[in-house]
């Protein structure tokens, strides 16, 4: 059945974000997956009786939420992901428009990359694709045409890429069609291969929930799924659902990753996420890389660093 949180029961979207919001302190762009429609009322996408559906939607309140978890950085929001369009077309057009209103940059509604510039006069094209129009990450030919328009613009091009199977039993990478409640979610492997080869020179992954491996493809870095940040609702947050990364990357002048760490963060009960001393997201991480890409021959050292083959 449907879900909806109800403001009053929650914290305000800006105390959620409070606990996280230094590890992205030294950040030139932030870039979030916007996984939920955003205004008031509850969101229709889920009728009476039905199953494996949640709607979410987040009070109007979150854009500004989001703009502020770095006010000296440009802040990107993501909306190519399975949940944006929960409160339907309007619903929709309300989340680009409240994102827009508090400063926010939108990527992922349409196929144009969203160009920034950061304070330091870098300029950046990030683009985002599900698995559904307009950004489908199951049409390849257009990720290839649409990667390479924005490196034609900047060297500097990221993509983002909601896909894949969800929750525990998601957690390995294979280069294969991956399927849940009955959709077809995408290749990763397959996605991210013709993402770089087109010019993409960091893709991070979101849609399976949990943390997935990471791969370098020659001079790119991969991250299939960074897991769950803040998950405010009704949510399991049993381990491995807990857990979660903040990718940091440094980009060099001609987009090529010069160094890249990883932050690892938990959530101790939905909505509740903190920096995790453990690292055990970090952890997975490793172990999941060593398993799943043996030939990258990538290593995640505790303190996060990613280091180059």
């Amino acid at each position: 059945h449907g879900h909806r949180i109800v403001p009053a029961l929650w914290p305000e979207p800006a105390a959620l974000l409070a606990p996280v919001a230094p590890l992205f302190a030294d950040a030139d762009l932030v870039l979030l997956n916007v996984e939920g429609a955003i205004g008031d009322g509850p969101p229709n996408k889920c009728g009476a009786g039905a199953k494996h559906c949640f709607g979410l939607r987040m009070p109007a309140s979150a854009a500004a939420a989001l703009r502020g978890v770095n006010e000296s950085a440009v802040v990107v929001g993501n909306v190519a992901n399975n949940h944006a369009h929960d409160a339907g077309a309007d619903g929709f057009d309300e989340t680009l428009r409240r994102l827009t209103e508090a400063g926010v940059r939108v990527t992922g509604a349409d196929s144009e990359p969203t160009i920034v510039v950061t304070a330091r006069g870098d300029t950046v094209a990030v683009l985002g694709f599900a698995a559904s129009p307009p950004m489908d990450v199951r049409d390849l030919d257009l990720v290839r045409r649409l990667v390479a328009r924005a490196v034609a613009i900047t060297p500097r091009v990221i993509v983002t890429m909601h896909l894949g199977a969800e929750g525990p039993q998601a957690q390995r990478t294979r280069d294969s069609s991956e399927h849940f409640v009955g959709e077809e979610r995408g290749d990763p492997v397959a996605f991210a291969r013709t993402a770089v080869e087109s010019g993409a020179m960091l893709v991070i992954g979101h849609g399976p929930h949990v943390v997935r491996g990471v791969q370098w493809m020659g001079d790119a870095l991969v991250f299939y799924s960074l897991g769950n940040l803040i998950s405010a609702g009704p949510f399991a947050m049993h381990p491995p659902n807990d857990r979660g990364l903040v990718v940091c990357a440094d980009m060099n002048a001609g987009g090529r990753i010069a160094r890249a760490f990883l932050r690892p963060t938990r959530q101790r009960g939905a909505g509740n996420a903190m920096p995790d001393l453990s690292a055990r997201a970090i952890v997975l991480a490793d172990s999941l890389s060593t398993i799943d890409f043996r030939g990258a021959r990538l290593r995640v050292r505790v303190e996060g660093e990613i280091v180059r083959p």
